[in-house]
């Protein structure tokens, strides 16, 4: 019988090696899996790659994570924001590493991981700094970059519903990157507010296939507040 559903975050992050790279779902606020990423704190792994959109906001979550010290390198399209205070400080100090890349590029080198394309080009970050020792080539009169897949060991992701097989729906623009995070992973964790029965999602509204996901753990919503649209 195939059951994914772990009985506490602590038993999801249960074998999360040091030196993995670990994406994290969540577009500030929305979709972020705070449980996970707390759990994962708790948990010890160290030498840590996170993917990401941006570097933290303020004291919790991802910023948590970063102040441990246990990351050793962060790749996101967003790095600085107004409250982005652990990361600077970090970066400034020399004792985080950063990888920018634009979003869109973001995306699609998480998409094309778990879609199995070696590559692709792109306009973005043409003439740039960005194109940096990448290869280029010119395409309709265009200049392109090519970009590689990103792939990870490890995807925390947080979605509305689940079920025992691992089929995810999620809420909203709490969707974000968890789609192609769950499929870019060899391990994929996902946190859920309502464990559904099988058969009780509608197969159009399942948006993440269970094949993607390996371990479920349900999490109540904090203060039993609706998640973030």
């Amino acid at each position: 019988m195939i059951d994914k559903l772990c009985d506490s975050v602590q038993a999801a992050l249960a074998g999360v090696p040091d030196g993995a790279t670990v994406m994290i779902g969540g577009f500030g606020g929305a979709g972020q899996p705070e449980a996970l990423i707390d759990g994962l704190i708790a948990q010890g792994a160290r030498d840590l790659t996170i993917v990401n959109n941006n570097a933290g906001n303020g004291t919790t979550g991802l910023a948590a994570l970063l102040a441990t010290g246990r990351v050793r390198k962060i790749v996101c399209s967003f790095p600085r924001q107004v409250d982005s205070q652990v990361f600077d400080g970090l970066y400034r100090a020399g004792k985080i590493e950063l990888e920018l890349v634009p979003q869109g590029n973001l995306a699609e080198r998480i998409r094309a991981a778990g879609a199995g394309i070696g590559g692709f080009f792109t306009p973005t970050g043409a003439g740039t700094e960005l194109a940096r020792g990448k290869e280029t080539r010119e395409i309709g009169g265009r200049l392109y970059v090519l970009e590689s897949p990103l792939a990870a060991d490890v995807a925390l992701i947080q979605a509305e519903r689940g079920d025992r097989w691992g089929n995810l729906v999620y809420r909203k623009t709490a969707r974000n990157f968890g789609p192609i995070m769950a499929m870019a992973a060899k391990l994929s964790i996902a946190s859920v507010h309502e464990v559904a029965a099988l058969g009780e999602l509608d197969p159009e509204h399942i948006v993440t296939p269970g094949i993607f996901v390996q371990r479920v753990v349900r999490v109540p919503r904090r203060g039993g507040l609706q998640q973030a649209a």
